[in-house]
This record gives C-alpha cells, sequence and structure tokens, in this order.
C-alpha cells in the first residue's frame, strides 16, 4: 500500500488572485475549476494545491507558531527561483542561503501571508 499526501488546501478571500499570482510564479497548471472560487494547481512533480473561498478571516500566525507553517516549494534552479521571487517583491523571511551540503533555502510569504520555504536538495533526503 501507498500512502502519500495529494494536496494542501489554502483558504483565501480572493483565491482567483492568489491561484493567478502561484501560476505566475511557479508555472503551475490549472486542473480544475468549479466556477464558484476553488482551484486545484498541479506542479510539476504531481503535486497540488488547492485553492478554497474563505468565509471567515483566520487571523495571523508567527512563524514558528503550533500547526502547519509553511508549504516547502521545491525547485531545481535555487539562484533562478529567488531572483524571480525577489524581482516580484514577496515579503524574504529569511534570505537566502545555500549550506555547505548545496542545500538552498529560502522562506517567504505568499500574498496572503502564507509562509512558503524554497528549497534546492542536491540529493533527496
Amino acid at each position: 500500500m501507498k500512502i502519500g499526501i495529494e494536496h494542501v488546501g489554502i483558504f483565501s478571500k480572493d483565491t482567483a488572485a492568489l491561484k493567478d499570482w502561484y501560476i505566475k510564479m511557479f508555472g503551475w497548471k490549472i486542473v480544475y475549476d468549479n466556477g464558484k472560487g476553488t482551484y486545484f494547481l498541479k506542479a510539476d512533480d504531481g503535486s497540488m494545491i488547492e485553492f478554497v473561498q474563505s468565509e471567515i478571516d483566520g487571523g495571523s500566525h508567527d512563524m514558528k507558531a503550533t500547526g502547519i507553517r509553511h508549504i516547502a516549494i521545491s525547485v531545481d534552479d535555487f539562484d533562478e527561483m529567488v531572483a524571480k521571487l525577489t524581482e516580484a517583491g514577496v515579503k524574504v523571511l529569511t534570505e537566502a542561503s545555500v549550506s555547505a551540503k548545496g542545500i538552498g533555502t529560502m522562506f517567504f510569504e505568499d500574498p496572503d501571508g502564507n509562509v512558503l520555504h524554497l528549497i534546492n536538495r542536491p540529493a533527496p533526503l
């Protein structure tokens, strides 16, 4: 039996704008649109994010508070994506850096304030 994570859901007051931002930044494709503000975007590796219309404000959370606090976005060209995100004016939470093992990492926010973790690993865990 194989068990995995198919998608992560993000609730937003403006799902159309948020999904458009993810498409612009990451080139993901719409694979589902219910015509009512719910969208699924699929990444090149098959993983997906669902965008669902929010009915209430969830408030803000500190990056290190209990609960799910970030989604890691894996890229094969770390420097190119860092440049694209920087040019787009994302709010950077931790500056881009590359470890001694060659692992590139940066934390930033999407337009709704969701924390994203950009990562490039030369070898998988």
